[in-house]
């Protein structure tokens, strides 16, 4: 699985580099900047792109604008960012196209190899990855409280799991009962959300999340 990498700090990145390789990815590209980033992107052809928000040579979003510029000449192209903070600005302009796969993680998550390294091939497979902080920022925005104030409490628990990616098979297995009982939890919430339900995992996450976020 071809990986491009970018972080500006250096031991991070070196320390990314030889925890993807070492749990087999080949990380074709490993860059500091966001002119650089976007050549590889490009002319790389990676599976996913691990992408810190800032880099050089201002720190303010050139990683994400140079990964959004390479998703436009490369739709569906897999992004997983990685973030100091949650940037809820940042989440909701990575969010706003609604197709591919993507994946918002807090750098603190990534000190958890095994969870870094379970994120990065969720979303190379096509799947979600939200981190908890970030999913609880677009929840309680005041434009969404209407819709959310509608959900039970155990529907509120199914939808941030099921927007961190989670299997229904794991959203059970994390609230402990049955698959059958997230199942139904998942239409109402649905229902009460006013979204189609789709057998599209990842879509159904992406259209919960990019609704939560207008």
């Amino acid at each position: 699985m071809r990986v491009v990498l970018a972080e500006d700090l250096f031991l991070l990145r070196d320390g990314l580099v030889r925890t993807l390789t070492e749990h087999g990815f080949d990380v074709v590209a490993a860059v500091d900047n966001g002119e650089a980033l976007l050549h590889a992107l490009l002319h790389q052809q990676p599976d996913v792109a691990v992408v810190d928000i800032r880099l050089r040579p201002k720190f303010t979003d050139e990683g994400l604008q140079a990964a959004l510029e390479a998703r436009r000449r490369r739709p569906r192209l897999p992004v997983l960012v990685l973030s100091q903070y949650v940037e809820q600005l940042y989440a909701n302009e990575l969010l706003a196209g609604g197709e591919g796969a993507v994946g918002y993680l807090l750098k603190d998550r990534i000190t958890d190899t095994e969870q870094f390294v379970d994120a990065v091939r969720r979303v190379a497979s096509g799947g979600t990855v939200m981190d908890p902080l970030v999913i609880a920022k677009l929840l309680t925005r005041s434009d969404a409280r209407g819709l959310i104030s509608d959900l039970t409490p155990r529907e509120r628990d199914v939808l941030e799991l099921m927007a961190e990616g989670r299997s229904n098979a794991g959203i059970a297995n994390s609230l402990h009962f049955s698959e059958s009982a997230v199942t139904k939890h998942t239409a109402r919430i649905f229902a009460k959300l006013r979204i189609t339900p789709s057998d599209d995992d990842n879509r159904r996450v992406l259209a919960v999340l990019a609704y939560l976020k207008r």
